[in-house]
């Protein structure tokens, strides 16, 4: 067991780098045993470092015994080992591994830490295509075998370039608002009343109060503006106690939000919150390439498409083409999700882009808070964003106004006095202000064109899990 015991000045080379250019050169590697066979006098073995998977040979010879061939084959799978050998060229392609054009021949083999040797599932198993199988491998290891093991679901190629990617997410959400001039700020997630109202929240104690975990960080991104901050954003779980066991729910996700203030039109957030999903997807497009193509491996799915500057159509508009294609429903009714997804097809077949913004939605069905028209109080200075059909941002022009916040929340019957915190925001004055929420793992499920979104969160919480 290494307990730290020396300092060795010993360099170990990555899987990755290896290539022709390394031929003949000594190297050590540490990786996992992915898989192993011995054949006479010979034991081939594979072994892997994240993504990247390399064939190593071990033969009988000056250095290597029979009794070497035999240990090695009775490593169990999932070892961590250190690994001698000399970089050979192959004359053919190692079309099973990453490194295609060398392979690795062994003298030297060190166990660091030995997998059990009974696994709840097998890499290879994990890591098969989500295709039909032509050889009549049709093993699949289902979703709650997966997340109940988590850790050994986490090693797929296919799992590491998901979360590489949703990290870039994050990146590029950083990176773009930071361009614009906005303050990334921390939010409370403990707090003394429901942020977003309504029954799905969590209840806690809190030494001898009740206390809630964060649905949302509006209040403090609002806060925030009122405190002349002007723009800023946000990245930190969000909490919704959601009975909702579907493909899209969480009851604990990552939520990217944003709020800033504007001079004269709502649209001037709008227009920011676009140009920041376009320079997400251009972002994630050009330097998540070979992190795309692994997931596709196992998931295929469509390239997502955008445009540039993104497709904005009205409610309305929307509503018409629903209409047009048969679906009856009233011009300010909400969206159901089958409607949803519909007009996410019909977006696609006539503007061919897999992101799209809906403006000015029906005030009845958006929070208090959010501005109502000014020219026709049926509708509201709101906006949902698209990916593939499905809702990825809500967000609004909020009311800045005191008063005028009273008289809203009194007309959807909500207690002044659970949200007098957040009314008094707004009694010092506040300049007019919009934004809103993202949901990441929704996000990274649909640019990846990912069909569950416990496929993109890395220790999924829902109504029926709480662990690992």
């Amino acid at each position: 067991m290494n307990r730290s015991q020396e300092i060795r000045p010993i360099e170990h080379n990555e899987i990755s780098v290896l290539n022709k250019t390394m031929a003949e050169k000594t190297v050590l590697l540490r990786a996992r045993l992915h898989t192993s066979r011995g054949k006479g006098k010979q034991a081939f073995f594979v072994l892997r470092n994240r993504q990247h998977t390399v064939q190593c040979v071990l033969a009988v010879g000056d250095n290597v015994s029979k009794q070497m061939i035999k240990f090695v084959c009775n490593i169990t799978k999932e070892s961590i080992v250190d690994v001698q050998g000399k970089v050979v060229e192959v004359e053919q392609k190692v079309e099973a591994c990453s490194v295609q054009d060398v392979e690795l021949h062994v003298t030297d083999v060190f166990v660091v830490s030995a997998a059990s040797p009974r696994l709840p599932l097998q890499i290879e198993d994990a890591m098969r295509p989500d295709t039909e199988d032509p050889e009549g491998l049709h093993i699949k290891v289902n979703q709650d075998t997966r997340l109940d093991n988590r850790i050994l679901d986490l090693r797929t190629p296919t799992n590491q370039a998901i979360y590489r990617l949703q990290a870039g997410v994050c990146h590029q959400f950083r990176e773009a608002l930071k361009a614009k001039g906005f303050t990334e700020i921390m939010c409370p997630k403990l707090i003394s009343a429901a942020s977003e109202g309504g029954a799905n929240v969590f209840g806690m104690k809190y030494f001898e109060k009740e206390a809630f975990l964060a649905q949302s960080p509006q209040l403090y991104k609002q806060m925030a503006i009122a405190s002349d901050f002007e723009k800023v954003f946000t990245i930190g779980p969000v909490f919704r106690a959601e009975n909702s066991n579907t493909h899209r729910h969480l009851t604990e996700f990552v939520g990217l939000d944003l709020e800033m203030a504007f001079t004269h039109h709502y649209h001037e957030a709008l227009k920011v919150i676009g140009d920041l999903f376009t320079s997400i997807f251009r972002g994630l497009r050009d330097e998540h390439t070979g992190d795309i193509e692994t997931v596709n491996k196992q998931y295929p799915a469509e390239p997502f498409k955008f445009l540039d500057p993104p497709l904005c159509l009205s409610y309305k508009e929307g509503v018409a083409m629903l209409k047009e294609a048969g679906i009856e429903m009233e011009e300010t009714e909400d969206l159901s999700t089958p409607n949803e997804k519909f007009l996410g097809k019909l977006v696609k077949a006539k503007y061919d882009t897999d992101f799209y913004i809906l403006d000015k939605y029906p005030l009845a069905v958006r929070p208090f808070y959010t501005m109502p028209d000014p020219e026709n109080p049926k509708w509201s200075n709101s906006y949902d964003m698209f990916m593939r059909g499905e809702e990825i941002l809500s967000g609004a022009q909020r009311i800045h106004d005191a008063d005028f916040l009273v008289e809203r929340a009194k007309a959807h019957g909500i207690p002044i006095d659970t949200i007098q915190s957040y009314i008094d925001s707004f009694k010092y004055g506040c300049p007019p202000h919009a934004g809103g929420g993202i949901g990441l793992e929704r996000v990274t499920m649909l640019y990846l064109g990912l069909d569950n979104i416990r496929k993109t969160s890395m220790f999924p919480r829902d109504p029926k899990r709480l662990t690992p």
